[in-house]
C-alpha cells in the first residue's frame, strides 16, 4: 500500500509541482513500522524547519505528509492536498473506461484500482498483450479499425497521447493468430489496405494475468522507441528484438563508455562515423550474412560489398563473415548508438 501511496505522490508532483513527502510528526522521515507511534491532527506550520505538515487517510490508514514552506499560500496547499490524497483511491473507478484504461496501461493505477476495473468491465483470466500504435493518420479512425478487430467486450483500443495509441488483445485458446506479433500484422496490414494509413507497432509480452498489462504495454512502447532509434526494418517490433539493447541501456554510462573504448581504437571510431560502411554491415548483418542477399538488397555490386567487409576487418580486426565477430559489431553498433 505505501508503495502505491508513494505512486500517488509523483503524479501529484508532476501534475502540480508541489513535492509531498510522507514523514512523521516531528518531520524526521517516514518509518513504516512507527506510522502510529506520532500523530498530528490538521495543519501544522513548523517555521524553524521551514516546513508544513498535515495528516490525511489512504485506504483506512492515517499518514502525515509534508511541503516545503510555511505561511497562508501553503496552508491552503495542505487542505487541497489531503482531499486530493484521501480521494485518489475512489477517483479512478469512476473515469470513463478508455481513460481508466490508459491510465492501467501507463502505471498511473494502483493494483486496488486495476482489481476495480476487471471486476466493473467482467475482464476475462486469460492472458493478454499491449499493443503500442503509432499511426500517421487520424487517430479517431485508427481507434475505430482497431475496435473493429476486438474479439470480445474485454479488448480494448484507447488513445495514449498525440498520434499513439494502445489495443489490449486477449489471446482465446482457439485464436486464429498464432502470436501477438500474428495479430500486429494483420493490424498493420489492415490500417494500410483499409484506411490507406502508414503505422508501426510495438509487440508486448503476454502474460497470463491483466494485472500486468501496464507491463506489456511498457515493453510494447520500448519496442517502438528502440525500433526508431536503431532504424529497424518493418513496421512491427517485438520487444524481445531489443533484449540486448535493453540490457546494455540498463548499464551506466560511464560503464558503457569503458566497454566501447576497449573495443574501438580511433581508426575504428572514424569507421563508425561512415554512414554507408556502417548501413552496409548492419544490412549483412540483418541478411544473416548472406552475401548474395545484402548485394541485390542494397543494390550494390557483389565486389564493392566484399571490398566493404574486407575494409571494416582490416580496421576493426572483425571479420563479419563469422558469427562471433558480427556479434561483437552488433554489440559495437549498439554502445556507440546509446552514447
Amino acid at each position: 500500500m505505501y508503495s502505491e501511496l508513494k505512486k500517488i505522490l509523483h503524479l501529484i508532483h508532476e501534475n502540480t509541482g508541489i513535492t509531498v513527502n510522507v514523514c512523521a510528526a516531528d518531520g524526521k522521515p517516514f518509518d513504516q513500522s512507527k506510522k502510529g507511534d506520532a500523530e498530528i491532527n490538521g495543519i501544522v506550520q513548523d517555521e524553524a524547519a521551514n516546513m508544513t505538515r498535515f495528516s490525511a487517510e489512504y485506504k483506512a490508514s492515517k499518514y502525515i505528509f509534508s511541503i516545503e514552506g510555511t505561511g497562508p499560500v501553503q496552508k491552503n496547499y495542505a487542505f487541497l492536498l489531503a482531499d486530493m490524497i484521501e480521494n485518489s483511491s475512489n477517483k479512478a473507478v469512476n473515469l470513463p473506461k478508455g481513460e481508466f484504461v490508459r491510465r492501467i496501461l501507463l502505471g498511473e493505477c494502483s493494483s486496488a484500482d486495476v482489481q476495480k476495473y476487471c471486476a466493473k468491465y467482467s475482464v476475462p483470466d486469460i492472458p493478454c498483450f499491449a499493443l503500442a500504435v503509432s499511426a500517421e493518420g487520424k487517430i479517431s479512425d485508427v481507434i475505430s479499425l482497431l475496435s473493429q478487430y476486438a474479439g470480445g467486450e474485454a479488448d480494448c483500443a484507447v488513445t495514449i497521447s498525440g498520434k499513439d495509441c494502445a489495443f489490449i488483445k486477449f489471446m482465446e485458446i482457439d485464436s486464429e493468430y498464432q502470436s501477438s506479433v500474428d495479430f500486429a500484422d494483420f493490424i498493420s496490414r489492415s490500417l494500410l489496405e483499409e484506411l490507406g494509413i502508414r503505422s508501426h507497432i510495438g509487440v508486448g509480452g503476454t502474460f497470463r494475468k491483466f494485472e500486468d498489462i501496464s507491463v506489456s504495454y511498457q515493453q510494447a512502447s520500448a519496442a517502438l522507441r528502440m525500433s526508431a532509434l536503431f532504424n529497424s526494418k518493418g513496421v512491427v517490433h517485438s520487444y524481445r528484438e531489443f533484449m540486448l539493447i535493453k540490457m546494455l541501456e540498463d548499464i551506466p554510462e560511464n560503464k558503457l563508455n569503458e566497454y566501447l573504448s576497449i573495443l574501438l581504437d580511433n581508426d575504428a571510431k572514424e569507421l563508425l562515423k561512415d554512414e554507408d560502411m556502417v548501413n552496409t554491415a548492419e544490412e549483412f548483418l540483418e541478411n544473416s550474412l548472406n552475401v548474395s542477399e545484402t548485394s541485390r538488397n542494397l543494390y550494390m555490386h557483389r565486389n564493392t560489398l566484399m571490398y566493404r567487409l574486407d575494409k571494416i576487418e582490416r580496421v576493426m580486426g572483425l571479420n563479419l563473415r563469422k558469427f562471433s565477430d558480427a556479434v561483437t559489431f552488433r554489440i559495437i553498433t549498439i554502445l556507440n548508438k546509446l552514447l
